[in-house]
């Protein structure tokens, strides 16, 4: 018996002698404390952009009722089906604008308000699985739509809520999608939110930047499997640059899409009602537009536009000797090549936004992230398992990770890039080789932007 025992433990040594030399040694050090590092205003603009600033993120945090007049509810226009009731309720983290809320939060711990939100005012919905106190605030959407003929390709969300039984939308009999048959069928997939902080650079980067930026460093990209193409417009071919899959065009566009298909307003850029059968359409169309009894009136969705186009990137961590050293391996093992830290906008009409270096750690392209990653649905010209490289500032203060929120571990996170057929896997088995202590350089790096 003492034999086998040292035989088993001889074994065991050489089975941990032989794994990557990081497993298990390195650890994410969770979102940065201390006070937000956005959520402001770009600085140097002028009064006038300073004020447009202010009113804008006073709309991004309207909150919206079916027909108004809601007690702390000034907005109208929610539904028939909707996922949130106002911009400020998804992107909140680590401050108005940002990303997903969560209960770990060091900056506003809050659970997920889309709980709550089920039953507001009598709403008789049911919370759906993927919808958790802890987890991220979450859209679905269903990869096929499954009729008597078979199926066909869908990719649209599918709002987790509606309308019916709330005191404000009567007669409504909208039901909520059957989430547990498409769960079941393999059917459904799930965005978080994105943030907005500082994307009045991105929209402001002409398109030949990002063109010659994917086009450098050619050999070393090409060497580690890595590509990228752009999404583009069908209509005049200029590059396509926001959402997850790089879909939409401007921020106006994006803005329009999400107030339509998050909230369910219709809008001058989205004026169709979605979903409105079964006595649930309460308000002429478009609900959201300017002019109204005040001709100076903005819509909402402009202004949600101009409260990302006027907002201040989100300002990373004082540098430290881990951070620099993990900067540097940032490089080293090819981050970078896809997480481009800076890039540079061109004439812009908006004061201190012309030739500007900033740093979004991104190249706004297209990758193939293999089949780990793959939500099997096509937007525009991203494929199956083809994202935009997400930008990577404010990355320190976020709460959870990747397109569907499936993670809050950054080293999680990075080796879920690493499926057949990704174009990181290269760079992730770079990571690997690092010890662990230059591993935790690199994750803290991270979480300092």
């Amino acid at each position: 018996m003492k034999r086998k025992n040292v035989l088993m433990v001889v074994v065991c040594l050489m089975v941990v002698v032989h794994l990557p030399q990081n497993v298990y040694a390195q650890t994410d050090p969770g979102p940065r404390a201390g006070t937000a590092g956005a959520g402001g205003a770009y600085p140097g603009l002028g009064t006038g952009e300073q004020t447009m600033f202010t009113q804008s993120m006073q709309a991004f945090m309207e909150v919206d009722s079916v027909i108004g007049g809601m007690t702390g509810e000034d907005g109208a226009g929610l539904g028939p089906g909707f996922n949130g009731n106002s911009c400020a309720q998804c992107h909140a983290q680590p401050a108005i604008g940002g990303s997903s809320p969560g209960s770990k939060s060091p900056q506003n711990p809050i659970p997920n308000p889309q709980v709550a939100l089920a039953t507001l005012h009598g709403a008789t919905n049911k919370v759906p699985p993927f919808i958790t106190p802890d987890g991220p605030v979450r859209e679905a959407r269903f990869i096929m739509t499954v009729t008597q003929s078979g199926a066909v390709p869908d990719g649209g969300v599918h709002d987790l809520f509606s309308v019916a039984g709330r005191t404000d939308a009567a007669g409504c009999g909208l039901a909520q999608p059957d989430f547990a048959r498409e769960l079941g069928r393999n059917n459904v997939i799930f965005r978080i939110p994105t943030p907005v902080f500082g994307l009045g650079l991105v929209e402001a980067t002409p398109d030949s930047v990002l063109r010659a930026n994917l086009a450098a460093n050619a050999a070393q990209k090409g060497f580690l499997g890595i590509r990228g193409s752009f999404n583009t417009s069908g209509n005049d071919g200029t590059i396509t640059r926001f959402g997850w899959k790089a879909q939409n065009k401007s921020l106006l566009i994006f803005s329009g899409e999400a107030y339509n298909v998050e909230q369910g307003v219709s809008n001058e850029v989205f004026p169709s009602e979605r979903s409105a059968d079964g006595g649930c359409a309460f308000n002429p169309s478009p609900e959201d537009f300017a002019g109204g009894d005040a001709a100076e009136k903005m819509s909402d969705v402009l202004a949600f536009a101009m409260f990302a186009r006027l907002s201040a990137p989100p300002t990373p961590a004082d540098p430290t000797p881990s951070t620099q050293n993990g900067a540097a391996l940032f490089d080293k093992v090819g981050c970078s090549l896809c997480h481009t830290a800076t890039l540079t906008t061109g004439a812009s009409r908006y004061t201190g936004m012309s030739s500007v270096a900033y740093h979004p750690y991104s190249d706004f392209a297209l990758h193939h992230m293999g089949w780990n990653l793959a939500d099997r649905i096509t937007q525009g010209a991203a494929g199956p398992d083809q994202f935009r490289t997400a930008p990577l500032w404010g990355l320190g203060q976020r709460l959870f990770f990747l397109h569907d929120g499936r993670t809050s571990d950054l080293v999680q996170a990075i080796r879920a890039h690493d499926g057949r057929g990704s174009e990181a896997g290269g760079t992730v088995r770079r990571f690997n080789t690092l010890s662990p202590a230059q591993a935790q350089d690199l994750l803290n790096f991270l979480r300092s932007l």
